[in-house]
């Protein structure tokens, strides 16, 4: 491992929405001084940074992936100075941090938009995409993907909401943009970004009409990895490779063999990219489109990529973050709610790659079920209540937001059984889930048992482990629905991770290689001597071994 180059691999990254993290200043809003009291807190977890969910101005139309400038604070969250606070002090406790890069699109109240849509004669004319007359993409959050704009006279391209206009990344002037940005951040001391939709920056030329067959995404052979993608990538990486600054990507719909073309090889220009094929394991495409959920579908893709990357590139590992429902209530069960949360965590945790781990996760917060659609705030959400499967009744359509709404992940966190769930001193900006009494971190913190100390102890481990940070992958019994069994192995140290996913006792067995094995139980989800071949509900072992 370069030290210089490679120093994400040992760490874990904790991802903080800010707007639901801590509030501060009691307006019922988080910010940067919420953050700032509770940097021990992250620190004692055994993380070793933050990546902050964007903080920059913004109108908030998709909670601030729609940006209104790229240089600056959101009043509502803080200031440079109390960024800077922040920075720090996390930096004193040995805590990087990331920030979020949103540049395939910006706010439509950007000075740059406000000043491409005066007219065609103005040095900001050709920042965005404008035609004259649409194509026929649909946009992922709202509806067409394109918008008439009055004071042009022309349509804009929105792949995302109509607040969000796509950036003309083919004009090298919006590029140059781009790498000023990166270079003020690490003017300030940022040690990497996290890159929004990063493959759908380069579109193709003449803006065909998408594929009619494939609804809400029917453009995305047009926009996905597009003919100049790495050739603007490695621009950009060029300018982050000046600091060592690390760069991890979100690559929606990315197969395997197209994300290794970012992430090896001549034309590398990313550390680490988010992958979503584990996250279809109770769905197609999104979670609004549901299905029961399946282990082996899950395991599948975890292997795919583990293997996959093996060798040449670095994985990326989450299963929550702020663009998906609480874990627990898709691929958990609440009445289970610390042992299927533990399991869930030791299923990915020891995976070779680095781990991001999503505020409030870590004390196994559920999914929000809101009585109608009106309250709701995201975009999204809204969006697929009116847009989809019209013809079922009311209570079915809302059914499927409480299960697949974005909203669940951006519920205030719960950091006491008190008022406002110890998130504020004030009402805060939306709903706390109703069961903040039972689920939070103050009452985890007195619990030994609890899901909060059992991340502690899965992060300390990997940490202090060559074996579970380089070692090799291997899966075993992948047909099974009810185990998730792997290795881990590096020179004569080895580790097998077991992982129920029944709400029932399971049996397993041991792979052929593996009987007689003496091993040490190093870490379990349950209390006491354990059945020797039997696993309670959820429950979790890992064990370390030397091999004869």
């Amino acid at each position: 491992m370069n030290k210089k180059t490679d120093w994400y691999k040992p760490m874990a990254f904790y991802q903080i929405w800010i707007r639901s993290f801590k509030d501060g200043n009691g307006d019922g809003i988080g910010d940067l001084k919420g953050v700032y009291e509770k940097l021990e807190y992250i620190k004692s977890l055994n993380v070793d940074g933050i990546w902050f969910s964007p903080i920059y101005p913004s109108p908030k139309a998709d909670f601030g992936y729609d940006i209104s400038d790229y240089t600056d604070i959101d009043p509502e969250y803080g200031t440079l100075d109390d960024f800077k606070k922040v920075l720090d002090k996390a930096h004193l406790l040995g805590l990087k941090i990331i920030m979020d890069l949103v540049i395939n699109h910006t706010s439509d109240e950007h000075k740059w938009f406000k000043e491409s849509r005066k007219g065609k004669d103005n040095p900001y004319s050709d920042y965005y995409i404008w035609r004259d007359k649409p194509n026929n993409w649909d946009s992922i959050l709202e509806g067409k993907a394109w918008e008439y704009d009055e004071s042009r006279g022309q349509y804009y391209l929105h792949l995302f909401a109509k607040k969000q206009p796509d950036l003309n990344m083919d004009n090298p002037k919006v590029r140059e943009e781009v790498k000023n940005i990166l270079r003020f951040w690490m003017d300030l001391g940022v040690d990497g970004f996290r890159e929004d939709v990063i493959n759908f920056i380069s579109k193709k030329e003449g803006l065909p009409d998408g594929l009619p067959f494939l609804p809400v995404i029917n453009g995305i052979p047009y926009y996905k990895d597009g003919p100049h993608i790495h050739e603007y990538m490695r621009e950009f990486r060029g300018v982050c490779e000046e600091r060592g600054c690390m760069q991890v990507g979100e690559g929606p719909f990315t197969t395997l063999p197209t994300a290794l073309k970012y992430l090896y090889g001549p034309e590398k220009s990313l550390d680490m990219m988010f992958s979503f094929d584990h996250m279809m394991a109770d769905c197609f495409y999104t979670e609004y489109l549901h299905r029961p959920f399946k282990l082996s579908r899950y395991k599948k893709a975890l292997t795919k990529w583990q293997k996959g990357l093996e060798g040449k590139a670095w994985n990326a590992l989450y299963i929550e973050n702020h663009d998906h429902p609480r874990i627990i209530s898709r691929y958990g069960d609440e009445r289970y709610r610390y042992e299927s949360g533990s399991s869930l965590a030791a299923s990915y945790l020891f995976l070779k790659g680095t781990p991001f781990i999503y505020q409030g996760q870590e004390i196994g917060m559920t999914n929000i079920r809101l009585k109608n659609i009106e309250n709701y705030a995201d975009v999204s959400s809204k969006n697929n209540f009116y847009r989809f499967n019209l013809k079922d009744s009311l209570e079915r359509r809302l059914k499927r937001i409480h299960f697949s709404s974005r909203d669940s992940s951006r519920t205030p966190m719960q950091w006491t059984g008190g008022k406002y769930a110890g998130f504020s001193t004030h009402r805060p900006w939306f709903f706390i889930n109703k069961n903040y009494r039972d689920v939070n971190v103050e009452s985890e913190e007195k619990n030994e048992q609890s899901l909060l100390n059992f991340y502690r102890k899965c992060l300390k481990l990997r940490k202090q482990s060559r074996t579970l940070l380089f070692g090799s992958y291997r899966e075993y019994f992948p047909a099974d629905e009810k185990i998730y069994m792997y290795e881990r192995s590096f020179k004569d140290v080895h580790y097998l991770i077991i992982c129920s996913f029944s709400k029932h006792t399971a049996d397993f067995k041991l792979p052929g290689g593996l009987k007689g094995v003496r091993m040490e139980q190093v870490l379990c989800n349950y209390s006491g001597v354990r059945a020797q071949f039997t696993l309670a509900p959820y429950e979790a072992r890992v064990m370390r071994y030397r091999k004869p």
